[in-house]
């Protein structure tokens, strides 16, 4: 007679992508509007509460504050008040289970509203929680000469990074990941500093200069021993999809393999495989599914899936990329458990695998790849 063989467990989570969140109160549709990419209002007549996300949320998030599951969003909205925004934060938070978390400090606020310190952020997670800095900000930061541009962009990364584990870019969004191998010359890049000061600055979108400071975080990770992270695939409005395709980094990552640096490349939807032949291809190249687990909904364990057919198990990362609301921490952590769990009942299943190469991936995915490269 033949025994069921138990679910896999899917260990204590390391979220190696997130942001903080907002405590404040927030009305209805603020809140949801944070539950999409798009920085627009919805159509008349819908709500981002109706797509795969939206279900998820309810799937996953009324329990943490004492509802059914799947209670609807104008129940669930009105409890969320009841308990006011710290505590449903506290709550939602403690439910995702997240172990640690490497937090992205480039983003300020949300719907209008500054997000928790990193202190308050661990606070209310009760995570371990470490900082990830964002090139761009930083950059933009420089007031240099045109002539000592880089120098200094150099000297600021240096100094932001010493007590962070990583750093990340968001090129994808500015210029675009065909980034070239050849890095941009001296007098290039003085003068893409100097057209850049005369514009008065602001945000960076010279393909030069953001060229330029993908090369220089390499020289920095590589002194500090630490991974650079792209964001790649999809996002907001602001970035044009076919150039967030992580296979044009092809070039770059070739360029980059002297340093030794790992690359960490985020996200991926609709590109997920071809970060996942990126990973197989090259040694020190990694990703993860990041927000796109939490957006494609009852679809998670099939994205998951289609990510592990070339991804090596040693090179794929966990992550909930939660920002602004504390209820995609929970449902990112959640619908990644659940995915992944029912991935590798259907791999076991079927005789893919044995119940410790699951528990193996799982653990590898879950947190252990994420220890290794982050050395935390």
């Amino acid at each position: 007679m033949s025994h069921p063989v138990p679910p896999v467990d899917v260990p204590a989570l390391v979220d190696h992508h997130c942001h903080s969140v907002v405590t404040a109160e927030l009305d209805d549709d603020a809140l949801a509007g944070l539950l999409t990419e798009s920085d627009r209002p919805p159509a008349p007549g819908t709500s981002p509460f109706d797509s795969a996300l939206g279900l998820a949320v309810r799937r996953w998030c009324p329990p943490a504050l004492g509802l059914p599951a799947h209670a609807p969003a104008e129940e669930y909205l009105a409890r969320r008040r009841e308990l006011g925004a710290p505590e449903a934060t506290r709550r939602l938070l403690a439910a995702a289970g997240l172990d640690t978390c490497l937090v992205d400090t480039g983003l300020t606020g949300a719907a209008g509203f500054p997000l928790l310190p990193l202190d308050g952020f661990a606070s209310a997670s009760g995570a371990r929680v470490r900082e990830v800095v964002r090139l761009e900000p930083v950059a933009e930061a420089v007031t240099a000469s045109p002539g000592g541009w880089a120098r200094a962009v150099r000297e600021a990364l240096a100094a932001a990074a010493a007590g962070a584990v990583a750093l990340k870019s968001v090129v994808a969004y500015r210029a675009g990941l065909a980034v070239p191998a050849r890095r941009p010359s001296p007098a290039e890049v003085t003068a893409a500093a100097a057209a850049r000061q005369r514009a008065g600055g602001g945000r960076l979108t010279d393909p030069v200069l953001l060229h330029e400071l993908l090369h220089t975080a390499l020289e920095v990770c590589a002194g500090l021993r630490l991974p650079l992270q792209l964001h790649t695939g999809f996002g907001d409005p602001d970035v044009t999809l076919y150039r967030a395709d992580p296979s044009l980094l092809a070039d770059f990552v070739r360029a980059a393999e002297p340093s030794g640096v790992p690359l960490v490349l985020l996200h991926g939807y609709p590109y997920h495989r071809q970060a996942a032949w990126l990973a197989q291809a090259f040694p020190l190249v990694y990703t993860d599914l990041g927000l796109t687990t939490s957006y494609v909904g009852p679809r998670a364990a099939a994205v998951l899936g289609e990510m592990l057919e070339l991804a090596p198990f040693g090179k794929l990362l966990f992550s909930t990329d939660g920002y602004g609301l504390p209820e995609l921490h929970l449902v990112g952590a959640a619908q990644f458990r659940h995915g992944l769990g029912t991935l590798l009942d259907g791999w076991r299943a079927d005789g893919a695998c044995t119940p410790a190469d699951a528990e193996r991936l799982a653990r590898l995915v879950a947190a252990e790849n994420a220890r290794r490269l982050y050395a935390i």
